[in-house]
């Protein structure tokens, strides 16, 4: 089930093109940044997408999806949100390419937080576990 509009502020899980150095970081995150962390989405699989992934939850023991917290400003989050959900095709029907949904991830000091992720939307994610197209690391950066 996708957010509704006037969703909480929470940071956003980033996994691919979102992630500092990506080019819809630069496009949509850069300069709106509070803090940036590593982070850790258990439970779920990375896929290769046409230049960028999809996550798709997985229960698969050890699966899970490497990158970044990213903390928005205050002042900048309605706008970062709307941006994001426009790049990624989420849409309130939850028939998008992807869908917002909150979950909880693990930064690189080990705690816990709550964000939102951005998985793979209903059609992609049933051809992906038909068709899987998985990136074993989990870390878009270390193996496109």
């Amino acid at each position: 089930m996708p957010a509704a509009p006037t969703a909480p502020a929470l940071p956003f899980f980033v996994y691919g093109t979102l992630r500092p150095g990506g080019r819809n970081h630069a496009l949509h995150l850069a300069g709106r940044c509070a803090e940036v962390r590593g982070a850790v989405l258990e439970g779920a699989a990375l896929h290769a997408g046409p230049g960028f992934p999809y996550a798709v939850p997985d229960a698969t023991p050890g699966r899970r999806i490497v990158g970044e917290l990213v903390t928005i400003r205050p002042g900048a989050y309605p706008d970062a949100l709307a941006a994001l959900d426009r790049l990624e095709d989420c849409r309130a029907d939850g028939t998008g390419e992807y869908v917002r949904e909150r979950l909880a991830v693990r930064t690189a000091d080990g705690a816990a937080a709550q964000a939102w992720v951005y998985l793979a939307g209903p059609e992609v994610a049933a051809r992906l576990r038909t068709h899987p197209a998985l990136i074993a690391s989990g870390d878009w950066l270390h193996d496109r």
